[in-house]
This record gives C-alpha cells, structure tokens and sequence, in this order.
C-alpha cells in the first residue's frame, strides 16, 4: 500500500497528463463546444496552497472601481444578504465532511479533503450569523455583532416583510425582524425540512423569496457526484423546491440541478434564474457549470445527461425516459468553475452596461488542470437572455504563482449600489463600488 505521500506524488504524476484549455473563457456562452468525455485511471485532482491575502491587497476590479474591505477576520463568510436599513448579514458555516459519503473515498476523496483542510473548511462549522454595518457610510462595517447563533451550516437568507428565513443544511427557520435590530434569540422556528444528513454531500442551501413574497424557493444540491451514493439517497435532492408560506405545502419545483446555489429573479421578466456546479472526472473541459432559467416541473439531467441529451455512460442503470426531457441550460459558465453566487444588478451606481446584467461569484476549482475559476464574472442580458462576451469583473483570488488568496461565493449589491462578495478562503468581504474622482 503506499504511504500517504507516494500516494499523492503517484496521483498528481498520473493526474498531469493531459490538461484542459488555457482560454479563460473556455465553455462560456449559450452554446460552448462540447469535448468528447475522457475519463482516466486517475481523476484529475490537486490542491493548490493557500497563501491569504497579503496585509493592504485586493482583488482587482475593472479601471473606474474601487475595492475596499468591507469587513475582515471574518470565520468563512458563505453568503451575504443587504437588508432594507443597508446592514449586512454574513452567514459563516463550513462543511463537516461525512463518514457516509462514498464520493469523499478513494483518491478523489483524498485531495477533496486535503484542500477542504487547507482552505480552513473541513473544520467544526462557526454555525453563526453576523451582522455587519457601515453607519458613517465610509465603505467598511465598523460595527460587528453576532446576529444569531446555533445554527445548523446557515447559508442562504431572506426576508419577507418582518420575517427573516435562514437556510441550514437541513430545512428553512424563520426569526421575527424588526429594522435595525442586531441580534436574534434562539436556534429560529423551524418552517420546512429539507434533505440533509447524514450524508449531505452538497450541504448548502440557499432560500430566496418569490418577487411578491408568496413563495420560498430553496436549492439542495446533489448526495453525489453520479449517484454513487445510491439513486435512493437522492430523493428531493439536485433540486429546487417551492415552499407555499399561505398553505404551508413544500413541493420540488425543478429537478436534474446537480448542485444549484444562487437564484435571481431577471428584472424585466420576474423569471427565475439560477447557477449550478456540474459533474466532475469525464475531461478538464467537460461539462461547462452553467446559468439557465428555471422552469416549473423542469428536469434539466442530473445524473443521466447533462447539457440536455448528451448521456453520461457511468450511471447505471441509464434513464432513456428522462434523458428525453432533459432542458439544455441557458448558458454556459466554464468547467468546474464552481460557480455559487448570483445577483441581477437593479441599482443605478454602476455604467449603464452593468445594469440588469449578472454577476457571479465563481469559486473556483481543485480538480482540474489549469485551475478554473476563483473570480467574480459579470454576463450582459439583454431582453432577458444572457449575452456574449462575459467579463471577468473581479480576479486576483489566484496570485501569479497560482495559489489561493481568496475564493469568492456569494454576492449581494448593497443599498448605494456598491458589489459586495463574500471571500470564505480570505475572511473577507469585498466592497467594490466606482472610484471616486
């Protein structure tokens, strides 16, 4: 048997063979090119050192930006929501890998939690919610309270009148709100459950409100990579579910999203849009992560084909049935990008061309060859489609030498109109607003 580090030396030899695109841009679009699959004996993996952000440096936004940091020595910031007063609540939570999940075994599992180690989330989860405010208006949160605690992986949040709904990894809970409060008492009422342990491979779960506040819709994302955890294990999962706040009645209201995180509503139709990681070890180049609209009663693959019909020979048994009504996405974001975060820009401090337009927060990837992702990329819409080209909005998470700085996941826009990301690797989140004169 080899030892811990022959087996890591023999892996990432095996696994520098072939290597994917250097175009950054590669599997963007409404129609990328699509490579044949190419799977190996060993999967593609590595794991990339984490350096943090040198003291004063940034990430660098495009000429006429300013980046600033809105609040540092944060303990893995997820994700961000701008309440209506402009402060900010930070969701902090990490992933607590689990001794059921047969995706995180072998060789894949090895570096999975090997970088999952280094950039500080395989780790107890800080299960708490922080609430950050700007009150002189500065760009930086100069008050930091623990909003709530005891919490179970928070992620996603959203408000609706004077309710606050938090997204654990295991169902939605709600808190009582009122404008400038600081903190909440309590674990939060528990609303609705959603699949989660004890294997909970994709453990985050996002929740936002219908545009008229009707509805929760919340994302679970997949047990598995291909369901190798057992298709039984994946009832309600690579999903996105409806939650109706008058009847109380959950239902999934899409299917076949491996793992789908962000959801936006496109402002000049009220359609839902969302992003989703997809599969891993058939190419470097292969399948694109994407941002398509959502249908109700849509199935868009997940785990039989993904980019509509084009099968995936591993699953078994295959599912002609549901390979015939698979929905292509709407466009593509380049292979394991690990794209999370999403907002429709609706404020007015940016140029013209950023506004209705996406902004994405790409995590970035460990199992490709080169690395992919780790950037804030911006896609135009025009007429309620995404367009052509996309631009890498906020870069520099990666130094020169190709190690971590930062990983950027959720994304909010905040009351002046400014660019708020969540940096969970650096401890951060980034303010990017337009330079003054």
């Amino acid at each position: 048997m080899l030892r811990p580090a022959l087996f890591a030396a023999a892996a990432i030899t095996l696994a520098g063979c072939s290597s994917g695109s250097n175009d950054p841009f590669v599997g963007f679009g409404p129609n990328p090119p699509l490579s044949a699959p190419r799977q190996s004996l060993i999967p593609t993996v590595g794991v990339p050192d984490v350096v943090g952000w040198p003291a004063g440096a940034a990430p660098k936004a495009p000429p006429g930006f300013a980046v600033t940091r809105f609040a540092e020595g944060l303990d893995h910031p997820r994700w961000l929501l701008v309440l209506p007063n402009g402060d900010v609540l930070a969701a902090l939570s990490a992933s607590e890998p689990s001794k059921a999940d047969k995706s995180n075994q072998g060789i894949k599992g090895f570096f999975q939690k090997l970088l999952m180690k280094k950039v500080g989330s395989a780790k107890p989860s800080p299960n708490r919610i922080m609430l950050l405010r700007d009150a002189d208006g500065d760009g930086v949160a100069e008050v930091r309270t623990t909003f709530a605690q005891g919490l179970r992986q928070p992620f996603g949040m959203t408000l609706v009148g004077d309710t606050l709904y938090v997204a654990n990894s295991d169902g939605v809970v709600s808190y009582p709100y009122q404008a400038g409060q600081t903190e909440v008492a309590g674990p939060g009422t528990k609303v609705f459950d959603l699949p989660g342990p004890p294997i909970n491979h994709h453990w985050t779960k996002n929740v936002v409100a219908s545009p008229d506040g009707a509805k929760l819709f919340a994302t679970v994302g997949s047990n598995s990579n291909i369901g190798e955890n057992g298709m039984e294990n994946e009832v309600g999962r690579a999903a996105i579910w409806e939650y109706d706040l008058a009847t109380k009645q959950a239902r999934v209201f899409a299917s076949g999203i491996r793992n789908p995180n962000g959801i936006d509503f496109e402002p000049t139709t009220g359609v839902m849009w969302t992003v989703s990681n997809e599969r891993d070890e058939i190419g470097n180049d292969l399948p694109p992560d994407f941002l398509t609209s959502v249908k109700d009663g849509g199935f868009y693959g997940w785990p039989y084909s993904y980019w509509g019909q084009h099968v995936d020979a591993r699953v078994k048994p295959q599912r002609p049935d549901l390979v015939a009504q698979a929905i292509a996405p709407d466009y593509g974001l380049g292979p394991h990008t690990a794209s999370l975060g999403l907002t429709f820009y609706q404020a007015d401090a940016f140029p013209a061309k950023y506004r209705g337009g996406a902004f994405i927060g790409q995590h970035g990837s460990w199992n490709r060859k080169p690395l992919n992702g780790y950037r804030v990329v911006f896609v135009p819409f025009a007429g309620g489609r995404p367009q052509m080209p996309a631009e890498a909005f906020l870069t520099g998470f990666l130094n020169a030498d190709q190690k971590i700085q930062g990983r950027p996941v959720g994304v909010a826009v905040d009351g002046r109109g400014a660019l708020l990301v969540a940096d969970d690797v650096g401890g951060m989140v980034w303010r990017v607003a337009p330079a003054r004169p």
